[in-house]
């Protein structure tokens, strides 16, 4: 993500969804593209495009990439729902059978990286 952000402030929001499960938007919004960023940093690579909209997407996991048009392993969902997802407050499997979580292609299923952050 080209976007500089206030890791102090983010590790805030993520502390304060942890323990309380809500966060006023622009805190949700900055929440979810430091979430992004870190898996971005983690898992490296173009062949999974996760989309949190309206608060960002990354391209992650090595492998297979695409250049053009609708990559064929997408991640969807909303932003709160994959704070839960990070911060290990819902499992892969609950998400995705609840429809909270919806996802496409060979290499999409992200149950063997989430969680990933820490809850402080």
């Amino acid at each position: 993500m080209a976007r500089a952000l206030d890791e102090t402030r983010a590790r805030a929001a993520l502390a304060e969804f942890a323990r309380a499960g809500t966060l006023a938007r622009a805190d949700l919004f900055l929440a979810a593209r430091y979430a992004l960023a870190e898996l971005e940093r983690l898992h490296p690579g173009r062949s999974v495009e996760v989309r949190l909209p309206p608060a960002g997407a990354v391209q992650v996991i090595a492998g297979p990439t695409h250049t053009r048009g609708t990559p064929p392993n997408v991640v969807e969902c909303r932003p709160q729902v994959w704070l839960q997802l990070a911060l290990g407050l819902r499992s892969w499997q609950d998400a995705c059978a609840s429809g909270d979580v919806q996802w496409s292609g060979t290499r999409a299923d992200l149950s063997a990286y989430v969680p990933y952050l820490d809850k402080e």
